[in-house]
């Protein structure tokens, strides 16, 4: 299991919005060049982002605008967005285990339980961090680093 860099790029595009939203209109260009990587790949995103209700997105001149306050958008808001999950179950099962073996016959009430509690601790976890949360650490980052 690996949660794609989308949900990484994610995070990236909300940080760079809040930094430069007072300089510059943020465009997918724009995030391409910080991010370093396509502008296609950027857009694509963007479209989740819009979709799931998190961002507003401003056609031709650029600009986008998230559509709460970032306090209020957690890690697990933008996976969501992002990397969403089949039937709400991060952990896909194997189609058809052997009924004849005694392993394949009881994988479900061995696995099921503990997925779900791993799957619900990790959602969780992503529920207390906020994108404020990168705002408020680049801004420490940069005050060191001056």
């Amino acid at each position: 299991m690996q949660i794609s860099s989308r949900f990484t790029i994610a995070l990236h595009i909300f940080t760079c919005v809040e930094t430069f939203k007072d300089d510059c209109k943020v465009t997918s260009d724009f995030l391409a060049s910080s991010i370093n990587t396509n502008p296609v790949i950027i857009r694509k995103i963007l479209s989740q982002l819009k979709n799931a209700g998190l961002i507003t997105v401003a056609r031709g001149t650029g600009g986008i605008t998230p559509t709460r306050p970032i306090s209020e958008i957690t890690f697990y808001d933008v996976y969501q967005a992002i990397e969403p999950v089949e039937n709400g179950d991060l952990f896909h099962f194997h189609e058809a285990p052997n009924p004849e073996c005694p392993v394949g016959r009881n994988i479900h009430s061995l696995l099921d339980d503990k997925l779900k509690a791993i799957q619900d601790a990790m959602e969780a976890e992503m529920k207390k961090y906020t994108v404020a949360d990168l705002d408020t650490g680049l801004k420490e980052i940069l005050e060191k680093e001056a």
